[in-house]
């Protein structure tokens, strides 16, 4: 899949503080307007802080700003399931539906069905890659080329590192462990001795991880992740008595009080990155300003990954409960900013998927 330039977190804040957000046709009334997501995956914790997020904002939109927001989950990574349940979302008559979708291309069809029927579709996180939806995400590649960066930064002679995958399929999965990889380019001197799928999941990393430690050798420096993994790889170098490499972490309430114990204990450091659940509230104002009559929204909209360090991760886990997951909820006015600096950011062009 082809990649426009994007900007970097703090480049896009920066643009997003200076860009003036007029008024449009998108704010026409859509309260007679319904609303459908299709998500494909509920088992971990960030997508029920996802869903979560959804949730909250449905409460504060129906009825006043659309008619509904309804939600339905397929039980499993399954892309034909979901692929049937946004084709009855378009035979209910749903009037816009979002999308986090199972990979990029399988549903591809259905969704240039209801874009024939003139349904718009927003995709996020787990993206399509269909020319005519819309797709809000951050930059998964840089976030994964990231943490090689913080651990050539914190280990520059290298080492020997374990990577734990994602939801195998998906995109999200795809694009983090390519931004890794393409760290790994640049800093050869680090070098993954093993791979495992740990779903995004605490338990699932934690099982995974504890099979394939027998195989690796013992000098492991770093594992690198993508988020619900980081405190099941702990757990797991830890039962299996092995020394403790730096795990970066992805911004999970577990991830950040095991982070803080190991700090209090001798100082260890490390980085915490992922996408917010409440990008699932982006994609939802994009819906609702298409269905608004908003013009000339880019086809790729970008907003920045969330990341913790040593100097301020404590300030949001003083902040988090049990199970819960870091995220940011959008509102519409901050995302009329984010389309209006990527219009700024492409010179008004849409980019091909």
């Amino acid at each position: 899949m082809s990649r426009k330039p994007i900007l970097a977190a703090s480049a896009m804040a920066a643009l997003l503080a200076t860009v003036a957000v007029p008024v449009f046709a998108q704010d026409a009334d859509t309260s007679d307007k319904r609303v459908g997501f299709s998500n494909n995956y509920a088992a971990n914790s960030w997508r029920q802080a996802m869903l979560k997020s959804w949730d909250e904002l449905s409460q504060q939109v129906v009825p006043d700003v659309v008619a509904a927001a309804d939600v339905r989950t397929t039980a499993t990574n399954d892309a034909t399931l979901q692929q049937q349940q946004i084709g009855d979302m378009i035979l209910e008559g749903y009037n816009a539906i979002v999308i986090n979708a199972a990979n990029p291309e399988s549903l591809n069809s259905v969704v240039e069905e209801a874009c024939g029927q003139g349904i718009p579709v927003v995709s996020f996180d787990g993206i399509v890659t269909a020319d005519c939806a819309y797709r809000v995400g951050v930059d998964f590649v840089d976030m994964g080329y990231q943490e090689l960066v913080f651990l050539a930064d914190k280990l520059p002679e290298g080492g020997k590192l374990l990577e734990i995958r994602g939801l195998a399929g998906t995109s999200i999965d795809e694009q983090i462990s390519e931004g890794i990889h393409k760290g790994v380019a640049e800093f050869p001197q680090f070098e993954i001795v093993g791979s495992v799928n740990g779903d995004w999941a605490q338990d699932v990393a934690q099982q995974a991880v504890s099979g394939i430690l027998p195989s690796l050798p013992e000098d492991i420096v770093g594992v690198v992740t993508q988020g619900g993994d980081g405190y099941g790889a702990a757990k797991a170098f830890e039962e299996a008595g092995r020394p403790r490499p730096i795990i970066i972490m992805g911004n999970r309430q577990d991830e950040l009080a095991w982070w803080k114990e190991q700090k209090d204990k001798d100082g260890y450091e490390t980085t915490s990155l992922s996408i917010a659940p409440g990008t699932s509230t982006a994609a939802f104002w994009v819906a609702q300003q298409l269905l608004a009559g908003a013009q000339d929204i880019p086809h790729d909209l970008v907003v920045p990954y969330l990341r913790w360090d040593q100097d301020n991760f404590e300030e949001a886990l003083a902040q988090m409960q049990p199970g819960d997951v870091g995220t940011k909820t959008y509102t519409l006015d901050e995302m009329k900013a984010v389309i209006e600096a990527a219009k700024v950011s492409d010179g008004g062009a849409s980019p091909a998927p």
